[in-house]
């Protein structure tokens, strides 16, 4: 692992696109500080008038389009090395501030929900209203679940807390614990870290991938109760939020956040339950694919074509990914051209860089992209992935005011994965060579296992963890041990289970972001759709229409522009049809 001095600058972020100088953060800091107080001073002025109420918007806006770029400098330069003390001094700062700004503005729910309804109609014929007229609706529709301002204030400074879970394990995970070091059949000793775990559970060498699998989840359950004390801690603020706010339960609350019915999530669950014995017919392929007497949880991710060669250099992924995208038009390529030669993208593992991968919008400048890029084709699917939430954000943000711009969580994965869906079908497109051609599908099949079947896994997961302490029971790591190997078992019922594998769910941050993971699956399925509409009528208007739509209205909603309806459980059975295709598309060909 090179350190970051090493790395080339054209392969780093340049913060200098954010602020030009560390100074020039303080003084934006300094300029936000003052302007908590602007927040505390539209209090009681809502109801007053249209012009009035929106004045009140127009501050409570102003005020975060000039905070968000100071708290997403702090946030970036501590991931790209987690042990900073600058960046950790920023991001403890940036905390304290957010809680400050959270508190001047508890006021703003409560106070809009006393407004009376009909009033409130008739200020909406205000025409600068109307720009904030779906952030109007969106905080009314839950009145139910408003509290009272006193209660609100206190939400809010709680909130310098609330992420104390997440914060605490990802330093202890991405900075304080060490990995081993494994071997494989060779015998050499090989550093494990987080950036080449994927290569090495993708090794042909078993003995290696088994190495990796006990290496990385031992030593996770080395220190399994203490990361159970962080989870624990993170479900019960989830649970008393949940009660405090008055919804049956955190999914109910979290889900409502974006307009989404609890239907959503159980009909996801119950169409890949249905189709277990799909992945069951998969496994028994892979079984006998690598030719052997039992198929362990650790031979999931190696690919089934034997001497197949797909190094994948960063440069050459950067080419690939601008042909793939190629049916979505010259001008989503050329912003992407961007990206590689602006320093969008912070391209390779460091130490102290934070884990995988992520797209951060910045309204007003532009996306920012983190990678850790081990040159294998896995790591060229992932910057197609991250590229395609770049670019809904970059869109978004072109399009949409800053009020409107941020696109919610439930279509968020839905831009990503669509580009992953084109890089695979332009991958097949133009692959002549059998055994290439094999391993494409062979990754398009994993993309529906780790990604509609995986993360469906993740998401019962942490559902029965919130279930269970809501109920009473203690989440101790014996309980959420079990309860993930249990799950393991059903959703792989032709694999055997390492005894190690129990410990996967602490490695996993998504879950410090409850009930974020099922829209993994979802978009996944969605994109599959989406990708092959594209490809089949060359049309790709209505889909750049839904990538410009931000948050300028609820997620069911702008996906039905891209033709998607999740409501139905349609879209997720016609992709598990495809993956059932897959399977013997791949069968027949090796």
């Amino acid at each position: 692992m090179k350190n970051r001095n090493e790395i080339p600058a054209e392969l780093k972020w340049d913060f200098t696109h954010i602020f030009k100088t560390p100074e020039d953060w303080e003084k934006a800091y300094a300029e936000c500080e003052k302007g908590v107080a602007a927040l505390a001073a539209v209090k009681g002025t809502l109801s007053q008038s249209a012009e009035s109420l929106f004045a009140a918007y127009e501050t409570l806006y102003g005020f975060y389009e000039k905070f968000d770029p100071v708290a997403d400098y702090a946030f970036l330069a501590k991931t790209i090395d987690g042990s900073d003390t600058a960046a950790l001094t920023m991001c403890d700062k940036v905390n304290m501030l957010s809680v400050k700004a959270g508190s001047a503005a508890a006021f703003f729910d409560p106070e809009l929900m006393e407004i009376p309804e009909d009033k409130l109609a008739e200020f909406l014929k205000y025409e600068p209203l109307k720009k904030y007229a779906h952030k109007i609706e969106d905080a009314t529709r839950l009145r139910a679940h408003v509290l009272d301002e006193k209660s609100e204030i206190l939400v809010a400074k709680i909130g310098k807390i609330s992420g104390t879970p997440s914060d605490t394990y990802d330093m202890f995970t991405n900075v304080e614990m060490e990995l081993p070091e494994i071997s494989g059949s060779d015998g050499k000793k090989v550093e494990l870290t987080r950036g080449n775990f994927g290569v090495m559970r993708e090794s042909s060498d078993r003995k290696l991938r088994e190495s990796a699998f006990e290496g990385m989840f031992g030593t996770y359950g080395k220190y399994i109760n203490t990361i159970t004390c962080m989870y624990s801690g993170s479900v019960k603020q989830d649970n008393l939020l949940a009660d405090v706010r008055g919804y049956k339960s955190a999914r109910e609350m979290f889900l409502a956040s974006s307009n989404v019915p609890e239907a959503v999530y159980d009909s996801l669950v119950e169409a890949i339950h249905q189709s277990i014995p799909t992945m069951s017919k998969y496994l028994k392929l892979r079984k006998k694919a690598l030719k052997l007497d039992k198929l362990d949880v650790y031979d999931l991710y190696t690919p089934m074509v034997e001497d197949v060669e797909y190094p994948m250099p960063y440069e050459n992924a950067c080419e690939l990914v601008i042909n793939a995208v190629a049916p979505l038009g010259e001008d989503y390529q050329n912003v992407i051209r961007r990206a590689y030669r602006e320093n969008w993208i912070d391209v390779y593992e460091t130490p102290g860089k934070e884990g995988g991968a992520f797209s951060a919008g910045i309204y007003g400048v532009h996306p920012y992209v983190k990678l850790n890029y081990a040159d294998a084709l896995d790591d060229a699917f992932t910057l197609a992935h991250e590229l395609g939430h770049a670019m809904h954000s970059y869109l978004s943000s072109e399009k949409q005011d800053y009020a409107n711009h941020n696109y919610r969580i439930m279509v968020a994965e839905v831009a990503s994965t669509c580009n992953e869906v084109l890089l695979t079908k332009y991958l097949l497109k133009t692959e002549t060579d059998k055994k290439r051609r094999a391993y494409i599908l062979n990754h398009f099949l994993e993309g529906f296992r780790t990604t509609v079947f995986r993360q469906t896994l993740f998401a019962e997961f942490e559902h029965k963890a919130h279930e269970l302490e809501a109920s009473g029971t203690p989440l101790n790591a014996e309980v959420l041990n079990s309860v993930y190997a249990d799950l393991v078992k059903q959703y792989y019922p032709d694999a055997d289970f390492c005894d190690t594998l129990k410990y996967e769910w602490a490695f996993i941050p998504h879950f410090y972001r409850a009930y974020y993971v099922y829209q993994y699956a979802t978009g996944f399925s969605s994109a599959v759709a989406i990708a092959s509409n594209i490809l089949e009528t060359g049309d790709a208007s209505n889909y750049l229409k839904f990538l410009s739509t931000g948050g300028s209205d609820y997620p069911l909603n702008e996906l039905k522009i891209a033709g998607i309806d999740l409501c139905s459980p349609e879209v997720v059975k016609s992709a598990m049809k495809v993956f059932d295709e897959t399977i013997d598309e791949l069968d027949a060909l090796i």
